[in-house]
């Protein structure tokens, strides 16, 4: 099953002030990653091509990455994500930039189930959460802040649940 699935934000901002944003993912200074309400970014060394780590159950390498400008992940889990996620900065003139995160995978296995019942929702809240950071970062404010769905804020109560069954 191929995927595509695309999240964008135009911001108020220079090309290379939201370019810092990709530029400090997993680090201490993070304003892109939504850490505080999904797991967080972590990699086994600062961000760079090679690097490996995930958040939470989705894993993946650092397939490449152009300082301020592009970062590409290749996924090695779960199960059946065989891809790749990436964040984008594209300028649109000297005030406004476009923030744009690609999925692009090919679901196989239990990922052709689990993507559209789990995976998805949670991504798509995820990915909304990631550029309202951005846009806050940016701007110092959110236009439309993304709400959650019931089924996301279902699925994360069933998460939270499993995880403390398992601990």
């Amino acid at each position: 099953m191929g995927i595509y699935n695309v999240h964008e934000r135009l911001l108020t901002a220079k090309e290379s002030d939201v370019g810092a944003l990709i530029d400090a993912l997993s680090s201490s200074a993070d304003e892109l990653w939504p850490r505080r309400e999904w797991p967080p970014m972590k990699f086994d060394r600062p961000l760079a091509a090679g690097a490996v780590g995930g958040h939470g159950p989705v894993r993946y390498t650092v397939a490449a990455y152009v300082p301020s400008v592009w970062v590409r992940f290749a996924f090695s889990g779960p199960r059946g994500f065989h891809g790749f996620h990436e964040y984008a900065v594209l300028a649109v003139d000297d005030e406004h930039t476009l923030l744009r995160h690609t999925l692009a995978m090919d679901a196989r296995g239990p990922a052709r189930l689990t993507w559209p019942l789990l995976w998805r929702p949670l991504h798509n809240a995820c990915l909304a959460d990631s550029l309202d950071r951005a846009e806050l970062a940016c701007t110092g404010a959110v236009a439309r802040p993304a709400r959650w769905s019931r089924y996301v804020r279902l699925l994360r109560g069933i998460g939270r649940g499993v995880a403390r069954l398992a601990a």
